[in-house]
C-alpha cells in the first residue's frame, strides 16, 4: 500500500470526523482487494458501516436521553396472556405513524397488564427511527411541577416537555393532581396538541378522570385535545407480574370487603 497515500486517506477521515471508516479502511482494502470490488462496491462498504456505526451511537444517546425506567420491545411482548389487545394494531402503532401525524395513544387497564411495557416498547421503536423520546411517570412529573414552581421555572420545564417528538407518560390516575398541576398538564397538552404525540398510560377509564383532576372542567378540556386524534386500548386481563404467585397459590385475588347487613 503506497503509505503517503494510506497516511493522507486517513488523515482525511479524521478531519472529516469519519471515525469508523478510518478504523475500518484496513480490513475493507482487503477484503476489496481479495474479492476484486468494484471502487463503488468498496465505498459502498465503508459507508455502511459508518452509517452503521453513527446509528448506534445515535440509538444509545436517544435512549439515554429517554430515561426510560427499563428497556422493553414488542418481540418481548406476550401477547397470549392478554387476548384484549390486538396484535395487529401493536404493529400499526410500531410503524409510527401516529406520530408522523401528532397523534396520541392512550392505553388502559388494571395494573399488570403491560401497559408501560407497550409504552416503553413503542418508545424503542420510535428511537430506533430517529424520534426523541422522553419518558416520565406522573408522580415523577408532579415533583418536578412543584419544585419548578418554587423555583419558578415552570415556562422552561414546559419547554423541555415540548421537545421530544413523544412524550411518554406513564401511571396516570395514582394521585389526584391539584390545580396547578392540572393547569400545567393542560399547557403542556395544548402545546403538543397536533405537533408532538403523547402516549399514556391510565388505570382509570375516562369517566373517572373527573376524580383525578378534582376539576370536570378541566378534565374534560384534556380529555378533548388528548382524544381528538388518538387510538385507545382498554386492556383487560390478569397481571402479568403475579402470574407466577397466582399458578403457586402464593396470591389470590383481593376481594371486596363484606357489605354489613
Amino acid at each position: 500500500m503506497n503509505e503517503p497515500v494510506y497516511e493522507r486517506v486517513q488523515s482525511h477521515l479524521g478531519r472529516l470526523k469519519l471515525s469508523q471508516m478510518a478504523v475500518c479502511l484496513d480490513g475493507v482494502a482487503e477484503q476489496a482487494a481479495k474479492h476484486e470490488w468494484t471502487y463503488l462496491d468498496f465505498l459502498d462498504q465503508l459507508l455502511d458501516a459508518e452509517v452503521s456505526a453513527r446509528t448506534e451511537r445515535d440509538v444509545a444517546m436517544k435512549t439515554k436521553l429517554a430515561h426510560f425506567p427499563f428497556t422493553k420491545t414488542l418481540d418481548q411482548f406476550e401477547f397470549g396472556f392478554q387476548p384484549s389487545i390486538s396484535e395487529r394494531q401493536i404493529q400499526e402503532l410500531a410503524t409510527l405513524r401516529f406520530i408522523a401525524h401528532g397523534e396520541n395513544v392512550l392505553l388502559l387497564g388494571p395494573p399488570g397488564v403491560g401497559k408501560t411495557h407497550l409504552a416503553i416498547a413503542l418508545g424503542v421503536a420510535a428511537i430506533q427511527q430517529a424520534v426523541s423520546v422522553y419518558f416520565t411517570t406522573m408522580v415523577d412529573l408532579l415533583d418536578v411541577i412543584h419544585r419548578d414552581a418554587k423555583e419558578d421555572r415552570l415556562a422552561h420545564r414546559l419547554d423541555t416537555l415540548c421537545r421530544p417528538k413523544l412524550l411518554i407518560i406513564d401511571e396516570m390516575g395514582y394521585f389526584t393532581l391539584d390545580r396547578m398541576a392540572a393547569q400545567f398538564l393542560f399547557q403542556l397538552i395544548s402545546r403538543r396538541y397536533l405537533k408532538g404525540s403523547i402516549i399514556l398510560t391510565s388505570n382509570k377509564s375516562y369517566g373517572d378522570w373527573g376524580d383525578i383532576f378534582a376539576d370536570q372542567i378541566l378534565a374534560t378540556a384534556i380529555l378533548d385535545r388528548l382524544l381528538h386524534v388518538s387510538t385507545t386500548l382498554n386492556i383487560r386481563g390478569q397481571s402479568y407480574r403475579l402470574r407466577e404467585k397466582r399458578k403457586a397459590g402464593v396470591f389470590t385475588e383481593l376481594n371486596e370487603p363484606a357489605k354489613e347487613v
